[in-house]
């Protein structure tokens, strides 16, 4: 006996939405692949992903008008798409699913439809929302970000000669106004953008940003633009997505909104960080990776030379805006918003920032370096955070001597004693590095090492099985012995280490390292000249210095 449905599009509606929350949740859930909704067949990936394809450009849909179950089914495609890892390269369902996404030019019609009742406020505003879960426009927007992700850029260009940045930032900007003014009780606004409808709008406008010098600077050179973008980590609304009860509120829905909006700001960072004159990508042991990982700007930088060079130019305006709008003191109050495990992407771009000095005296301002904070970031973080957290320390030391005291106020000498002794080679090495630029300008820090027990294990660290650490520990105490004698006694066990890295297969820079600390140890009085010499120190350095001449003339 057949069954006739008395409304299929209604039957498409609910099933769609029931599809993406599915595949939402099992994002939130940390199963980042399309097969759990696919299955692993190729010909059931390419029928399922089919019929939905069939159901977003059904018949009802014109161009003056988006029906709600084709809404719908686009959310559920999205959705679907957005399993796939969040890295822009191309797997074998991307393959799949990027030609039955719809033509660009269909998407921004639908985007641009505009509807009297999308100017009222409120539950009534129905044909802004799908569900009380779900915008309206979510799954276009989300088809736009998988289109931008995988379609390379041809796709890019197509979409910013259609207009799409700046359409969406002005989403974006309604978006907000209307969110707010509802506060955390109305969970829909006249837009049609959930919070994830957000996170993939952020995530559409960085992909654009890599078309083109017009677009980076119409975008980011704007204090408007960055106000508003900046807005979407502030505290107000983050409050509203953390009282969202569907999926892309709670703490994933901060943690989401928080990176996607970093990713949108680091972008010129990213971009230029391998320009002469600018801190190198390798300025952290994680920033680098945890930034580039997927970031359209990672592929500006290996590829487009000339936009480089124009962002090159413009970082100094950039910087300016970035102060003007207080990024730094937004960025630092997000860490209070985060779970320590989720903190890894925000401290990244905080050592990205403090490599700049106008930002970095703003971040210290704002309470970079409270004691609190610090002890959040160096005990409770995920490995990357705390390598971040220590290159942080180490670079404002190394910077200017008018952040000891802030440094000194963040009470982290304890911990980096402790780190010292640390299981992993990059915590004992950045421990290192941050205790040597600690003594860098002056002996500000000299006491301290000395009541905190810290130099005699900076002497073992010289002896440490990883390379750097040990480079990073001649570094340290050749600073220890250069200002004045204070430590001098405690420095004397130092020196039968460094002779015997001058003679062992060291780099050269550990070489020059140690060769340096042994230099410093005479420099301010003859205490430990004796020492010295019965060690035959003077002779090995003059050895070392023989042969690295030696060297430098056959290379040559």
């Amino acid at each position: 006996m057949k069954c006739k449905i008395s409304n299929p599009p209604a039957l498409t509606l609910h099933t769609c939405l029931l599809l993406a929350t599915i595949a939402q949740c099992l994002k939130s859930t940390g199963r980042n692949s399309a097969i759990f909704m696919l299955t692993t067949s190729p010909k059931k990936q390419l029928s399922r992903l089919t019929i939905l394809a069939q159901h977003v450009s059904s018949k009802d849909t014109t161009i003056t008008s988006l029906q709600p179950h084709s809404a719908s089914a686009m959310l559920a495609f999205a959705s679907i798409l957005s399993l796939e890892g969040g890295l822009s390269v191309e797997s074998a369902i991307s393959e799949i699913a990027v030609p039955l996404i719809p033509p660009t030019s269909t998407l921004c019609d639908h985007l641009k439809i505009s509807s009297d009742c999308e100017n009222d406020v409120g539950p009534k505003n129905t044909k802004a929302v799908l569900s009380y879960w779900h915008g309206f426009r979510d799954g276009c927007v989300g088809l736009l970000e998988a289109k931008l992700k995988w379609g390379g850029p041809l796709a890019v260009q197509q979409l910013i000669a259609s207009g799409i940045p700046l359409l969406l930032i002005n989403f974006l900007a309604s978006n907000h106004s209307i969110a707010s003014r509802q506060g955390v009780d109305i969970p829909n606004d006249g837009v049609g953008l959930s919070p994830i409808g957000v996170v993939w709008a952020v995530s559409s406008i960085c992909f654009c940003l890599s078309g083109g010098v017009l677009t980076f600077r119409q975008t980011l050179l704007s204090s408007e633009n960055m106000k508003l973008i900046c807005s979407l980590i502030s505290d107000v609304h983050l409050k509203l997505v953390r009282s969202w009860v569907g999926p892309g509120g709670g703490k994933d829905g901060i943690r989401d909104t928080i990176n996607t909006v970093i990713d949108f700001l680091v972008f010129p960072f990213v971009a230029v960080q391998n320009a002469p004159g600018l801190p190198a990508a390798t300025a952290s042991v994680n920033s680098g990776f945890i930034l580039n990982m997927g970031s359209a700007a990672e592929r500006v930088c290996k590829e487009d030379k000339e936009m480089v060079k124009a962002i090159v130019e413009d970082m100094g305006k950039y910087i300016k805006i970035l102060l003007e709008v207080g990024v730094p003191g937004i960025v630092l109050r997000c860490l209070d918003q985060l779970e320590s495990k989720d903190l890894g992407r925000t401290v990244a771009f905080l050592a990205k920032m403090v490599g700049h000095r106008p930002l970095a005296v703003q971040l210290v301002g704002k309470g970079l370096l409270d004691p609190n904070r610090m002890r959040r970031l160096l005990d409770s973080s995920p490995r990357d955070a705390t390598l971040d957290t220590l290159m942080i320390v180490s670079d404002l030391a190394r910077m200017d001597k008018g952040f000891y005291e802030f440094i000194n106020g963040a009470l982290i000498l304890d911990t980096l004693r402790d780190f010292l002794s640390h299981e992993d080679p990059n915590v004992r090495a950045k421990a290192c590095n941050a205790l040597g630029n600690m003594c860098r300008h002056s002996a500000y820090f000299y006491e301290s090492l000395a009541r905190h027990h810290i130099i005699g294990l900076l002497i073992d660290r010289c002896a440490d099985p990883d390379r750097r650490t040990r480079k990073f520990a001649c570094f340290a105490i050749g600073n220890a012995a250069y200002h004045n004698d204070m430590l001098y006694e405690e420095l004397r066990r130092s020196i039968p280490q460094l002779a015997k890295l001058l003679v062992s297969a060291e780099e050269d820079k550990t070489k020059a390292n140690a060769a340096g600390a042994l230099s410093n140890l005479v420099r301010n009085s003859n205490k430990l000249c004796e020492e010295i010499i019965s060690k035959g120190a003077i002779q090995i350095c003059l050895r070392a210095r023989l042969l690295v001449e030696a060297l430098k003339l056959i290379q040559n």
